[in-house]
């Protein structure tokens, strides 16, 4: 009689891996505090008479801006909103220049003309923040276009508000980047408000991903507040649109952490549901991806040793000359 085999032991279960590799997930989380940090000192610089115009910021959403512009690299490019201080931060500019820029010195970006709301950088391939809700679609559909035409592997990220979504340009700028099939990721930021009015009192179906397909466009719905998850999604599109194979519309679902802007306190905003949304706040969701405290604090010392030097260079920078200002042009 044949002797029984010896039963095999299981052999030990391997940790999983993590979806995206660390050094990716601590630069993201890198500028996910960083946002976070620079726009709560801006709040108080704003309410000290220090910044001038409108302030908006981004606080609850800084994952969208984070997964999307470490998923294009340093090549890819975007074009950014009024609420656009996390797109410039994670698309690599340097603290110190945007907070001259916001105090409106001449050392900032753009020689302090362009203030919060119209940061660019020739060098980080960050086409421009936009006064106009929507107003940057139709000028990432045109980027797309350039891309398509030199015959690179770039692709463009174009952010927007579900504001905006209910604007022409919207329906326009996907409708000819399918027809186009243009290298465009339309990154719809839905934190559910268009100032003070809901999405649901705006539209009549809120699966706003839906609306890709109806134009040619690929459509899908992501954890905005997830930064690995909005990574993850933003790279499959990338390498879509660099097999040419066309944009993508990606809805990634968030709420923003106050009202519209600084002197708005968003009374409008269900408690209950402000409370919800706070529990799973970004910087909160990638600390716990990255689950390492002694990486994370180096990366959070690290930043606020770079606000201090930020604070300190825009508040001794020079305001610019009537002449430069009226005539000069930065190439940042």
């Amino acid at each position: 009689m044949a002797k029984k085999s010896p039963a095999k032991k299981d052999a030990p279960k391997k940790a999983a891996a993590p979806p995206v590799d660390q050094a990716i997930m601590l630069q993201m989380y890198r500028n996910v505090y960083a946002t976070r940090q620079f726009e709560l000192k801006c709040a108080e610089l704003y309410r000290a008479g220090l910044i001038r115009g409108y302030l908006h910021p981004y606080l609850g959403e800084e994952a969208i801006a984070a997964g999307a512009c470490a998923a294009v690299g340093e090549a890819g490019y975007i074009v950014s909103t009024h609420r656009g201080h996390g797109h410039c931060i994670s698309k690599g500019a340097e603290l110190k220049l945007m907070m001259a820029e916001i105090m409106g010195k001449a050392t900032g970006y753009c020689g302090g003309r362009g203030g919060s709301m119209h940061i660019s950088s020739k060098k980080d391939n960050n086409l421009g923040a936009n006064g106009i809700v929507g107003g940057g679609i139709p000028i990432a559909t045109g980027a797309g276009l350039g891309i398509k035409i030199k015959g690179t592997s770039q692709v463009v990220v174009s952010f927007f508000s579900d504001g905006a979504s209910n604007n022409g340009v919207f329906a326009e700028s996907l409708n000819l980047a399918a027809v186009f099939n243009l290298p465009v990721i339309f990154m719809l930021e839905n934190n559910h408000y268009a100032v003070s009015t809901r999405i649901e009192c705006s539209a009549g179906d809120c699966n706003l991903a839906g609306r890709g397909p109806a134009l040619g466009v690929p459509g899908l719905c992501v954890e905005g507040n997830d930064a690995v998850a909005v990574y993850l999604e933003t790279k499959k599109a990338a390498r879509r649109a660099s097999n040419g194979e066309g944009p993508t519309l990606i809805e990634a679902k968030t709420y923003r952490h106050g009202g519209h802007h600084v002197n708005d306190p968003g009374l409008y905003m269900p408690q209950d549901e402000l409370k919800e949304w706070k529990a799973k706040d970004p910087v909160i969701v990638l600390r716990n991806h990255i689950n390492n405290d002694k990486k994370v604090e180096a990366v959070e010392k690290a930043v606020d040793q770079e606000m201090e030097a930020a604070l300190e260079f825009g508040k001794s920078s020079p305001n610019p000359s009537v002449e430069d200002f009226v005539s000069g042009i930065t190439d940042r």
